[in-house]
């Protein structure tokens, strides 16, 4: 059986992403200091507590956006892989840049504040989702929930939701419970607008892909994903010609990953994406991604 051969990156896809991962840094970045911040609403995640920090010792919000998520951004190295790590510092820099070039330059949005509060979330959450979409993160806050996650009998969504209510009460010493609320509410609407934005962010995925290239399928993704498939038939309904499905069940952020393999392997695959609620069991673990 032939292996595939490691082709060179493709420049312009990489600098496509990056330059979107860039841009939904400086979106999330305005919607932090043209509309959130100055309305005495707080994000959540590293970015919360940074916005914190920010208040209660005065330095640049974006110096500690930097510094708080280094070691998140390890984790996503060794969890996740090195193209994710790189792209997620590319986003994460942009976002700390951003906050200082636009900090007490740009015109700030007032009004009623609960409409303000959602404008904002939708601003910041579709900076964040433009980025996951692209294979970066903004906030490493998702990492340690998806690493928490295999270690502890809880699903990554009710370990994010937990880590954030820690955040919001520490966002409440700043703003008040009013702020800590609102920044709630802010962080909700945010969420849904990056799934709709990256298609899936919450909860794991399946895959199940129809291909010529079954083997070189699954010992690719087994290398570059660290996860095992399943082999099933399939036979077409007209034709009645076989055909061998692979499934294979990953996490969120592994999805853009998965795409590039099955582009590499077989353009012409036949593939249908579900969303996980949860999952239990089996060796659903996570190894380096090379």
């Amino acid at each position: 059986m032939n292996k595939v051969k490691n082709k060179k990156p493709n420049i312009v896809r990489i600098l496509t992403k990056s330059i979107m991962i860039i841009l939904g840094g400086l979106i999330a970045a305005y919607g932090l200091e043209a509309v959130l911040i100055p309305n005495e609403v707080s994000d959540g995640g590293v970015t919360g507590l940074s916005i914190v920090g920010s208040k209660l010792f005065e330095l640049p919000l974006g110096v500690l956006i930097g510094i708080l998520n280094i070691p998140f951004v390890w984790l996503g190295y060794k969890q996740i892989g090195k193209s994710f790590a790189i792209y997620s510092v590319v986003g994460i820099v942009s976002l700390a840049v951003g906050t200082v070039l636009m900090h007490h330059i740009l015109p700030i949005i007032e009004g009623d504040t609960l409409l303000v509060t959602v404008v904002g979330g939708i601003i910041l959450g579709f900076g964040m989702g433009l980025a996951l979409r692209n294979g970066g993160a903004l906030d490493g806050i998702d990492m340690l929930a998806v690493l928490l996650s295999k270690k502890l009998p809880f699903g990554t969504s009710d370990l994010i939701l937990f880590l954030n209510l820690f955040v919001f009460i520490v966002v409440s010493t700043v703003f008040g419970l009013q702020g800590a609320f609102l920044s709630g509410i802010a962080y909700f609407i945010a969420s849904k607008v990056i799934h709709i934005v990256e298609e899936g962010l919450s909860g794991s995925k399946t895959f199940k892909i129809i291909t010529l290239e079954p083997e070189v399928m699954v010992e690719t993704i087994r290398d570059r994903l660290g996860r095992s498939a399943t082999y099933n038939e399939a036979y077409g309904g007209y034709t009645r010609e076989k055909f061998i499905e692979v499934t294979c069940v990953i996490n969120r952020l592994e999805e853009s990953k998965m795409k590039e393999i099955i582009q590499e392997i077989d353009p012409g695959a036949f593939v249908t994406v579900y969303d996980v609620a949860e999952v239990k069991g089996g060796n659903f673990r996570k190894r380096d991604i090379h």
